[in-house]
């Protein structure tokens, strides 16, 4: 009798949730499609990049959560990948310490790295901020260079633990991680703190004087993107098992400012998607070496250029539209709304 209720359980959550709009019907497709990926295609090159595609993908969320929903624009968000990384490495190498818990131990030191980093920003906005922040990566790049002993210093440090005894296992793995963090960022940004946090964005000053500490929030903010981006730092450490400075560099912390632009910032969503859709396309581009970051460039532009929110918000304004009166999405084709039913005007805005 529990199976039978468990599938038709099942059965109605797809009927009335998910199939009842077009970007659910995606998202549910997209989650097949990574479930079922290494049964239909189990090549080891294919799995190796949808690897590296969740943690970047929990990785530019973790920005866009910070910069995206609270304005704080980081431009060196490789500092928290970075110490997640090597906090993870270091433990594991030198203590002993199994991934399992050097990962969440890595983690939770990039953390306190957004405690420390956000005290100093709190006064800083805009361009000033942006460049205060890339300092932070360069310093830690320093303190790696003075003690190559314990750091590997340029060369790095290798020889760390697997995750799982099989490159299928840690594809699921990571997958599963990325996906639950994703998730659990999704929920911050629709609850009363993500609601806070977007008002940090456009308006700290009345929000002051509307009697919210935004202080605590916005070190909050720090902290829980340095949470994720530690954690997609370690994840990388072990499932790689080398890492070495080249992880702070600037790239990496302008390669996510493109992903969430190029999807939509302020979404994760957006981020997520961009993610799964450039990193892929940048190594299909590899059959043109000699012009791969050109047509990488280009692609980007047209975007920026013709969708300036972002490709996924984009898609999302043509296949569905909201209602004004209780605030829930319909298919764009549905000429009233599918839960008050009021009539949709001719022309809509994009939100």
């Amino acid at each position: 009798m529990i199976v039978p209720f468990i599938l038709h359980r099942v059965f109605t959550i797809i009927k009335e949730e998910i199939l009842m709009l077009p970007s659910r019907i995606l998202v549910f497709l997209f989650l097949l499609i990574l479930l079922l990926f290494p049964v239909i295609i189990p090549d080891l090159y294919l799995l190796r990049i949808l690897i590296f595609c969740a943690i970047y993908a929990l990785l530019t969320a973790s920005w866009d959560l910070l910069s995206g929903f609270t304005g704080q624009i980081n431009f060196g968000h490789a500092l928290f990948f970075g110490l997640g990384a090597y906090a993870s490495a270091l433990l594991n190498l030198y203590l002993k310490v199994p991934p399992v818990i050097s990962i969440p131990a890595g983690a939770l030191v990039a953390v306190l790295a957004g405690l420390i980093i956000g005290i100093p920003c709190l006064r800083l906005k805009g361009v000033y901020l942006a460049l205060t922040t890339i300092a932070f990566p360069i310093i830690l790049t320093g303190i790696i260079f003075i003690f190559p002993d314990i750091t590997g210093g340029e060369i790095g440090l290798s020889g760390l633990d697997k995750l799982t005894g099989s490159r299928i296992s840690d594809y699921y793995l990571i997958t599963a991680v990325a996906a639950i963090g994703c998730f659990i960022m999704l929920k911050i940004t629709t609850s009363n703190t993500g609601i806070i946090f977007h008002a940090i964005r456009e308006d700290e000053l009345g929000l002051r004087i509307a009697g919210i500490n935004t202080i605590k929030y916005k070190l909050l903010a720090f902290c829980l993107s340095g949470l994720f981006a530690g954690l997609a730092g370690g994840l990388y450490a072990h499932f790689m098992r080398t890492i070495g400075p080249s992880l702070l560099g600037l790239s990496t912390s302008f390669s996510l400012l493109i992903y969430a632009i190029f999807g939509g910032i302020c979404t994760i969503y957006g981020s997520v998607a961009a993610v799964y859709i450039l990193f892929p396309l940048l190594e299909v581009f590899h059959v043109f070496p000699e012009f791969r970051m050109l047509m990488f460039a280009i692609v980007i532009l047209l975007v920026i250029l013709f969708m300036p929110k972002g490709l996924i918000r984009w898609i999302l304004f043509k296949i569905e539209r909201y209602c004004p009166r209780c605030n829930t999405r319909s298919i764009a084709l549905l000429k009233t709304c599918r839960v008050c039913k009021r009539y949709f005007q001719s022309k809509r805005r994009s939100d």
